[in-house]
């Protein structure tokens, strides 16, 4: 989603790229040794927390490398209102593109990932939960490993975030439940600025409750109801993987971290018992550049995400043997699950006028006003700027008799098949936004979707962008899980607290009524949320499919551990970012486990 008129934000932004701090290297040349006990392969979400854990006691000497540029100075990134900002192309973003959509009427959409360090949690909209019970759970029957049942990973949630106060210093109470958090780095809070449509969202969910209830907190790991949202700010400022887990090591004797420099393949150093060492990793700067390469003695970690590590696997010869060959890579381990089963929740905004003044539409349009809300967050880390974009979120699930005799795409009765997020303006997606009137914007997503998409190469120039086929809303269930979320929001907006507040729809979805026109509209637009997963998927160690068993190493291979979104068996009917900084805790300690004399 677009903040339309906040061009301001990018001179801004300029300011900060190019220097990094001083124990992070920018010329791989100066890197002052080629060997290293693990290399992570990004400095992303979950790379940063693998690099943290590692490397706290001393024992093991890791090296990151990442493609982007440094999170230090990068405002957009930081601020937690301009996020949308860093969308859909920046200098922040790998700023790729899906191939035409299907199930979309043949659209392509912008498809931006994080290209700095601290990845997606550096340009994500902050929203925060941990998945529900019954995701987890599920990971847990379909990997056959109970260490991924929710009982068994409570110590990773609770050792990988905390929840702060709100800059404001307001009183929370009744909005969140204090005892279910923990003690990490990444640190949570509430919105600090309330907006006229909180309080509506809250009574109509009370007035609403058997369908809609009021759900005190998302963290207790059930999902179903409305919340005041919790997401990764601290004192007015983003809490990122980067902020919390990698600067405040970056002094680490046994830490080096290199940046703006691309990887671009891993290179077979020998073999064992359990199949090839892949223990090199080969790195450029640009396509031309000179290629460098760096020697991990126990593992190389990739942690480049859903779309990177795919492609990296791919470059590297460990893929599907018959399409690797046809593109003229010598194929060395015949893993065929490798960039398939990608999956990503849909989303679509539902516009609605408005009688109001307070929205965040005059701050859009008007420069003015935006440069005095960028020195009150300067100043004090207060007022609009220190707010994500939307306050109060909501998940749901679907009546059975919706499925239409599809099996249950959920995990269980904790997790919603749909997700409402709440935005007090015009949040501009697919048509910009209008240049007069104050608006709602009621984003409905699919949180279960069941179709699947997948990572291809394009060409075996690392630095040509992979292809990207989500393959968005190509499932039948998929289409009336999304007509349903439509038509539970127009419930929800029938609540008394709305009545004075929403003059009428707007845009599309306005003039859809009956399930083919939803459809029909939804077609024209869905984009995504930025959540893909699943397309280097864990499995039971002795299963044909998947492509890391459940310790999340390499089937076939050795040497070669995979750490990020990729690797869930199925999309976790939640926000993502959460689960992988789980994922990533427990992964630290699997490592260390297996390395620690």
């Amino acid at each position: 989603m677009l903040r339309q008129g906040i061009f301001f934000t990018y001179l801004l932004l300029l300011h900060g790229i190019g220097s990094a701090h001083a124990t992070v290297y920018t010329d791989p040349s100066k890197l002052k040794k080629s060997t290293y006990d693990f290399v992570v392969v990004g400095g992303g979400t979950a790379g940063n927390v693998v690099a943290n854990r590692l490397t706290e006691s001393g024992e093991f000497s890791v090296l990151v490398i990442e493609a982007g540029v440094t999170n230090q100075g990068a405002l957009p990134s930081i601020i937690p209102f301009l996020a949308p900002s860093i969308q859909p192309a920046s200098p922040l973003t790998w700023n790729y593109t899906t191939t035409l959509q299907a199930g979309l009427d043949n659209r392509i959409l912008n498809y931006a990932r994080g290209k700095l360090l601290g990845g997606c949690s550096s340009i994500n909209f902050l929203v925060f939960n941990r998945a529900s019970d019954d995701d987890w759970d599920r990971y847990a029957k379909l990997t056959a490993d109970n260490g991924w049942s929710w009982k068994n990973l409570i110590p990773y949630y609770l050792k990988s975030s905390r929840l702060v106060p709100s800059t404001d210093g307001h009183d929370t109470s009744g909005q969140v439940n204090a005892s279910l958090h923990g003690n990490g780095p990444v640190q949570l809070s509430l919105p600090n600025l309330p907006t006229e449509i909180d309080n509506r969202v809250i009574d109509a969910s009370k007035e609403l409750s058997k369908e809609f209830p009021f759900n005190l907190d998302m963290q207790s790991g059930n999902f179903i109801g409305m919340s005041v949202a919790q997401s990764m700010i601290g004192n007015g400022e983003r809490s990122s993987s980067a902020t919390a887990y990698l600067d405040p090591i970056l002094a680490r004797p046994n830490l080096d971290v290199l940046i703006q420099t691309q990887v671009t393949r891993l290179i077979q150093s020998g073999s064992t018992r359990r199949g090839p060492s892949f223990n090199q990793v080969e790195f450029a700067q640009s396509a031309k550049g000179k290629k460098f390469c760096v020697t991990a003695k126990n593992e190389v970690i990739l942690s480049a995400g859903s779309i990177n590590t795919p492609q990296i696997l791919l470059l590297s010869g460990i893929g599907n043997k018959t399409t690797l060959k046809n593109i003229g890579i010598k194929p060395i381990v015949d893993l065929p699950d490798v960039g398939q089963h990608l999956q990503d929740h849909p989303i679509v905004p539902n516009y609605f006028t408005v009688n109001s003044t307070g929205t965040f539409d005059p701050v859009l349009r008007s420069p003015s006003l935006q440069a005095q809300d960028l020195q009150q967050w300067n100043s004090s880390r207060t007022g609009l700027f220190s707010d994500p974009p939307g306050n109060t979120i909501g998940f749901g699930r679907v009546n059975s008799s919706v499925l239409q005799g599809f099996a249950d795409p959920s995990p269980g009765p904790k997790a919603g098949h749909y997700e409402l997020i709440f935005d007090n303006g015009f949040a501009a997606t697919t048509i910009p936004a209008p240049p007069t009137g104050n608006y709602l914007t009621v984003l409905t997503a699919v949180t279960t979707p069941v179709s699947l998409g997948s990572i291809t190469l394009a060409s075996t120039d690392p630095f040509t962008f992979p292809h990207i086929d989500p393959a968005f809303m190509t499932s039948p269930l998929d289409s009336l899980l999304m007509v349903e979320a439509v038509r539970a929001l127009r419930r929800f907006l029938g609540a008394k607290s709305w009545q004075d507040y929403i003059l009428s729809p707007f845009g599309a979805l306005s003039e859809a009524n009956t399930d083919d026109e939803i459809k029909a509209a939804v077609r024209e637009g869905v984009v995504t949320i930025w959540h893909p997963t699943s397309t280097a998927r864990m499995s039971p160690d002795n299963a044909t499919w998947g492509v890391v068993d459940s310790k999340l190493l390499v089937k076939g291979v050795s040497g070669l551990r995979i750490v990020d979104a990729s690797v869930f068996p199925v999309i976790p009917a939640a926000h993502t970012t959460g689960p992988v900084y789980i994922v990533a805790e427990r992964a630290a300690d699997l490592i260390k486990a297996a390395w620690h004399h």
